[in-house]
């Protein structure tokens, strides 16, 4: 699968399926840092991701008053 990475932006071939909580423990990713997404879906720790799907890691930013 193709992980596209922002933050700084990169992209990685990943062989696949995987649960998505594997995918981020291979790529060394701490899984609250970063929303999983596949097209406009928000992929969940549990959800499963296939060989020929691209996936994309955005990271979560937060901010205050």
């Amino acid at each position: 699968m193709k992980v596209v990475l922002r933050h700084p932006r990169r992209e990685v071939v990943v062989e696949g399926p995987s649960i998505v909580r594997d995918l981020l423990a291979h790529l060394d990713i701490v899984p609250e840092s970063v929303l999983v997404i596949r097209g406009n879906e928000l992929l969940t720790r549990s959800d499963k991701v296939e060989d020929d799907d691209t996936i994309e890691l955005r990271p979560v930013i937060s901010g205050g008053m």
